[in-house]
Parts: structure tokens; sequence; C-alpha cells
């Protein structure tokens, strides 16, 4: 796979389900691919102090950012046999319900799928700089810390 430049991952808002669909559409015409492995980060009403999240608004220093899932991209390439990859994350507000990351991996064999795509998820809530501050019923937030 030969290097590629820096992607922007980031959309405005919630990842909707057309643009999830139309992704995994647009690879019906290549042919080499046998597996797919989709991984849907959904925004949790959890409960923290007797309130309850509304919502996550999530920021980042793009350029870093989106620096960090490239060099996180190329070391997965470089690990496992993948056809593709495509990582997207929200900023903004994304409310409970509602998809904040979709990371979509694509290879001609099942087993490289799904440990490729577990080791790109564990790598991107470990070291990308993306915030997000929870919303809170009513008033108040505080950041999230992740798991």
């Amino acid at each position: 796979m030969e290097k590629e430049k820096v992607k922007n991952v980031f959309v405005q808002g919630a990842i909707t389900p057309e643009f999830i669909a139309n992704s995994i559409a647009k690879h019906q015409s290549k042919t080499q691919i046998g597996a797919h492995d989709i991984f849907l980060g959904q925004v949790r009403a959890d409960k923290i102090d007797g309130k309850t999240v509304m919502g996550i608004e999530y920021s980042a220093y793009e350029d870093m950012a989106n620096l960090k899932f490239h060099e996180i991209r190329e070391a997965t390439f470089e690990q496992y046999d993948l056809s593709c990859m495509h990582i997207y994350h929200s900023l903004g507000v994304v409310k409970t319900g509602e998809i904040c990351l979709f990371v979509f991996v694509s290879s001609p064999h099942r087993k490289e799928v799904f440990e490729a795509l577990h080791y790109l998820v564990e790598e991107i809530k470990k070291s990308v700089p993306v915030f997000g501050k929870e919303l809170f019923e009513g008033d108040g937030y505080q950041w999230k810390v992740n798991k």
C-alpha cells in the first residue's frame, strides 16, 4: 500500500445512517474484497452523579489529531493485509443515540479485518487528541475520560 496524504477525518455533527450506508455501498464494485468490519461509536446516556448525559460536544486540535489518525492508519496498513480503511469522527454536538465515530476496514479475508479493527479503535481511543464535553440534562457538563 502506498503512503497517502493526511486526510481530514472530521465531520460536523453526528455521522448519519445514510452516510454509513453509502460508504458501504460504494465498496460493492471492489470485487477483490472478501470481508468488511465496522465499528460505530454511539453516544451513551450515562448517569453521572444523578445527572443524565444528553450529548457530547467534541473538539480537537484538528491538524494534530488528523496527523495522529494518519500515523495510526499507516501503522495499521503495515501490520494487516487491508484493501482499504475509512475513519470518520464527529466534531461539535452529538446527541445520545447518535454515531460519533465510524471506522470501516476491508480486506480479502475476515481474520484481517477483525484484528485490524480492534487494533485501530484501541489506538484511536488511546492516542488521538479528541476531547469530549459530556453535556448534562438541564445544565452543566464535564470533560469525558476515554475508557
